[in-house]
């Protein structure tokens, strides 16, 4: 690793945490249609495995940290993960506190980035020897994944009878591509069904819309008007240990290594549980939502980054919720990186450990100290000038030229199938995990027959 690489890495790191501090104030941006393709068209442009690597640690964590800023200021989540805050967060703005309500956030984000990541090294090792025994039986795996995740869905009788059908639509139009000879024989059409599947809501909700009966039925609400305090600013240098009080600290220090080792799990349940377990005793509602949102913040943090690291130090497969979606252009992105050959087979462990120190320590740096001096500013600035439509629009069209790229015309059209079906499954209760997981468990699954 020369002083070339080190420096292309620092800028992607400075470019990660610019974009997606303002990205991750945008309401309801999703995390992996925001971050899934850009890692995605990185990997195939032929940008270095360090500077991907580097870029995505740093967008992951400016985006978990500004993501909380529309949650304390106007009750909007800035993302998924950010959802299960809003009812704390507006139990401080009730009382005049949606400031302290942003930094509390932004400083368990803190803390849950800094524990996450050595914690995440020290399970890496741990596992590292099983590697080839887990790796050997990876289809297998992804299938009790999806069998996992859909008995944890809201729908479970359905997520489960559909592991089947949509396994085979997935390998039904890959032997349908195989059979026209648009893609070599045994070449798996990936990137387009990954991103199919993130972009499924979207989809079913705008051809809802051209139904003229549904569009009717929409109730109108017209423009809404939205408050934004003006916060008191913070002297000198923001130190979140300070901000956060010992107990709040220690919460989410504990709450962010519990998030790194069930990285496995699904990162919004654990941070619903957990969050209500270690605050459910304290009695002052002020008090007991400003530990809420700080444990919160730290392990969406933790549970985000150790599902990227652990996987991808120790197994070379994207085997948790966080790997195989946001984080799935670092295992697979054909023909760049596949699982037999990614960031885990191309960067040694130091490597890869040096990469992501340098991506989160300029997000923390950049993206903290914006977060805690300007938060009510930039986000009267994205409310005003950065329509949600346009950031959909733009990572909708992202999708639609990687599907040419991956099997012409065609495949536009297969990918809208799969987005269909994945859209119609999400709102019926099918979580994307399960969604994810059959589509790298297909393979597998259809060899039954």
């Amino acid at each position: 690793m020369d002083g070339v690489i080190i420096l292309q890495m620092i800028l992607a790191g400075i470019g990660g945490a610019i974009i997606y501090t303002l990205i991750g104030i945008a309401p309801g941006t999703d995390e992996t249609a925001v971050l899934a393709p850009v890692t995605i068209a990185l990997a195939l442009s032929g940008v270095s495995p360090y500077v991907i690597l580097s870029f995505f640690i740093a967008a992951i964590v400016a985006k978990k940290l500004t993501d909380s800023i529309p949650v304390a200021i106007a009750g909007i989540p800035g993302g998924v993960m950010a959802a299960p805050m809003v009812e704390h967060a507006m139990v401080l703005k009730k009382h005049g506190l949606p400031d302290v309500s942003i930094r509390k956030m932004a400083s368990g984000s803190v803390i849950g980035t800094l524990v996450s990541i050595p914690v995440s090294f020290i399970i890496a090792n741990i596992i590292l020897k099983y590697s080839e025994t887990i790796s050997e039986y990876a289809g297998l795996i992804f299938f009790l994944g999806a069998v996992f995740l859909a008995l944890m869905a809201k729908n479970k009788l359905l997520s489960l009878l559909m592991i089947l059908p949509f396994a085979i639509l997935i390998q039904g139009l890959r032997h349908l591509y195989w059979g026209l000879e648009i893609v070599p024989p045994e070449t798996n059409v990936f990137v387009s069904f990954f991103l199919g599947i993130t972009i499924g809501p979207i989809v079913i909700t705008l051809f809802d819309l051209l139904n003229k009966d549904t569009r009717n039925k929409l109730p109108k609400l017209g423009d809404k008007e939205i408050t934004v305090k003006k916060s008191e600013q913070i002297k000198g240098i923001p130190n979140p240990f300070t901000i956060l009080t010992k107990k709040e600290s220690a919460t989410s220090a504990l709450g962010s290594v519990i998030g790194s080792i069930t990285f496995f799990l699904t990162p919004v349940g654990m941070t619903v549980f957990l969050g209500e377990l270690l605050t459910r005793h304290i009695k002052d509602p002020v008090q007991r939502a400003s530990r809420a949102i700080s444990t919160m913040d730290g392990l969406t943090n933790a549970s985000y980054i150790s599902g990227t690291l652990i996987p991808l130090l120790a197994i070379g497969l994207p085997l948790s919720p966080m790997a195989i979606g946001p984080a799935a252009g670092l295992f697979n992105a054909p023909p760049v990186f596949t699982p037999e050959h990614n960031i885990h087979h191309i960067l040694s462990m130091g490597e890869i450990m040096t990469a992501t120190i340098i991506g989160a320590i300029i997000a923390l740096l950049i993206t903290f100290y914006i977060t805690i001096k300007f938060s009510s500013e930039i986000c009267t600035f994205v409310f005003k000038y950065i329509p949600h439509e346009a950031l959909i629009g733009l990572f909708a069209g992202l999708v639609v030229m990687l599907a040419y790229m991956d099997a012409g015309w065609i495949n536009i059209f297969g990918t809208f199938l799969v987005a269909i079906v994945s859209g119609f499954l999400f709102r019926n209760g099918v979580n994307y995990g399960v969604m994810f997981m059959i589509l790298y468990a297909a393979p597998w699954v259809m060899g039954w027959f």
